[in-house]
């Protein structure tokens, strides 16, 4: 049976809101000096860059539709084979310059499909 794609796209909203959960409260300093919550972070953009990469070979039109897709697909990458050398600033930076931007669109995309 062939996955609903809205499924990657709950998966991407729910990740990204976790994320924020982890990190309410904490300054650039604080996350990086937490190891439980770069820990809990990197897991969460790990499953939104497979969520999406998913997404794009199951549905490539509607996956085109979120802005830079193979940026994520790549910072997962880098995450998980470049794991011991993970910059916690770079990390900081996507959380706050990136993940609202990406829930913005996941929002309006899973409003187009409806639930």
């Amino acid at each position: 049976m062939e996955r609903d794609p809205r499924s990657w796209l709950w998966d991407v909203q729910t990740a990204a809101s976790d994320i924020e959960s982890f990190v309410a409260g904490l300054d650039a300093a604080g996350y990086a000096a937490s190891a439980i919550a770069h820990s809990a972070v990197e897991r969460k953009f790990e499953i939104i860059g497979e969520a999406l990469n998913q997404l794009s070979k199951a549905n490539p039109a509607l996956a085109n539709r979120i802005q830079d897709l193979p940026q994520i697909v790549a910072f997962r990458n880098q995450l998980i084979h470049r794991y011991a050398v993970v910059d916690h600033a770079t990390v900081w930076d996507v959380i706050e310059l990136s993940l609202p931007q990406l829930k913005e669109s996941v929002s309006k995309l899973l409003g187009e499909l409806g639930s």
